[in-house]
């Protein structure tokens, strides 16, 4: 095993439920492990361009820190709606419900237990692949129906990793479900991610208020620091002196693919991200209409990391596929609601390669 993870920092009865930690090997070295809390990636091993393996995905060395910071949603699986809804209000077949409002006036990520939160029923299905099931009662966090939840991880010799959604519920509902890591393609706390270069295959983004709920628009990014339909650096505005950067304190926005552009199999390559001086290279595919690009914004060097070292502002980015935020409330967004005997079913796939340096993110 690659990783400096412990077994026995993960697998204990915590608050009743049996911890569980799992490791996905594919035949090229790479390794992936993850915890039945959350469905937490735990670490992803990721060769540069010489082959050396690096641990890139941010988090602790013990569940127990998972459950401290719980609130970071470090490689947490997100739901039963991530991102966030206006006011914690939505409504179904004429029906008002009303959720936990956890960040600020809003709702996020799920509520204040959301299934980042949950321990899940883990079954490894073979070396490279693992599947997590579980339910989310009626009313749970305020949502309606009984929600039937399987998600399947699997790590390609292709060198991806695959994360298939579904979900079935008993009531109409609304459903949105993403994964959470924050990435250092130079590895987990090795500085900010300013550097990397950024492409993402969108002309519009949804600009947000100042609660960060976004406005409705559908904003061309042309001629503004949102334009990474060519290959960025993600600092390169960073700093700029526009009103979108203000409210987010960086990048902490939606941005609505371009879905003409196939990947196949019904997948759009969403984004690509470069790390020069590794040379790894980081593709995100999805079926989903959106993508939120995250800059570590909040991270602020108070929060060390698994291998000690301390994760610095902007030392990570997230790439989250899924639908628009706040869709329940806004009529021109894509929907999120499930009827029963629907299904629910989303694809997320993580692939990697490197460059030769020749520093190409075409």
């Amino acid at each position: 095993m690659k990783t400096n993870l412990k077994r026995e920092n993960f697998e204990s009865n915590l608050d009743g439920h049996a911890a569980q930690f799992y490791v996905l090997h594919n035949k090229n070295g790479f390794e992936a492990t993850f915890s039945n809390y959350g469905q937490r990636l735990l670490s992803l091993m990721v060769p540069d361009r010489e082959g050396r393996f690096k641990d890139i995905v941010l988090g602790f060395e013990t569940l127990q820190r998972y459950q401290e910071a719980r609130e970071r949603y470090f490689g947490a699986f997100v739901g039963r709606y991530a991102n966030r809804i206006s006011q914690g209000t939505f409504s179904v077949a004429g029906k008002k419900y009303t959720l936990a409002t956890n960040n600020g006036v809003n709702h996020l990520h799920g509520g204040n237990v959301g299934f980042g939160d949950m321990f899940w029923e883990g079954r490894q299905l073979a070396n490279n692949e693992l599947e997590f099931t579980g339910t989310s009662p009626h009313m749970d966090q305020g949502y309606p129906g009984n929600l039937e939840v399987r998600v399947n991880y699997l790590l390609t010799d292709q060198n991806e990793l695959v994360i298939s959604y579904q979900a079935n519920t008993d009531r109409p509902t609304i459903v949105n479900l993403t994964h959470h890591s924050f990435f250092n393609l130079a590895g987990e706390g090795s500085g900010s991610i300013e550097g990397h270069l950024l492409k993402i295959n969108a002309d519009r983004y949804t600009p947000i208020d100042g609660t960060m709920i976004p406005t409705g628009e559908l904003r061309p990014v042309e001629g503004t620091p949102f334009d990474f339909r060519t290959a960025q650096p993600i600092g390169r505005d960073l700093g700029a002196d526009h009103h979108q950067l203000q409210i987010g304190k960086g990048y902490d926005h939606n941005f609505v693919l371009n879905k003409e552009i196939s990947a196949g199999d019904g997948l759009t390559l969403a984004a690509r991200v470069l790390e020069p001086t590794s040379g790894r290279i980081m593709e995100v595919l999805t079926d989903e209409p959106g993508l939120q690009f995250y800059s570590g914004n909040f991270l602020d060097g108070g929060t060390i990391g698994k291998s000690g070292k301390p994760y610095g502002h902007r030392g990570a980015f997230c790439l989250e596929t899924q639908h628009f935020p706040d869709s329940p409330n806004q009529e021109g967004f894509p929907t999120t609601l499930l009827e029963p005997g629907q299904e629910y079913r989303s694809t997320c796939v993580y692939r990697f390669t490197t460059d030769q340096g020749d520093l190409q993110t075409n």
